[in-house]
């Protein structure tokens, strides 16, 4: 948890993506981060976490579900989001 913590107390603003191998709707939402990470470039960081690898921070964070997005800056959440979310609004949503 320590290094999650660094990370997400950076200057970039950071979208922790909670996902597992095995779920569909995750490999939907995929291409639309990788998408979203091209239009945002370096203003963004992506952080993606297998939750079935990482179950301590999952169930520190209360993860029930996957796909969710969480986003912070500077440390803080500014929202959490579960479901494949279309890149238009993960663009607004991370401005």
């Amino acid at each position: 948890m320590g290094k999650f913590n660094d990370i997400i107390k950076g200057d970039t603003p950071t979208l922790v993506d909670f996902h597992a191998t095995w779920c569909g709707p995750c490999k939907t939402l995929a291409p639309i981060l990788d998408q979203l990470k091209s239009k945002k470039g370096q203003a963004l960081r992506i952080l993606k976490i297998d939750v079935d690898k990482n179950p301590a921070i999952a169930d520190q964070l209360g993860i029930r579900g996957v796909p969710t997005l969480i986003y912070y800056k500077n440390g803080k959440q500014i929202w959490r989001k579960s479901g494949v979310i279309p890149l238009p609004e993960l663009v607004t949503l991370t401005s």
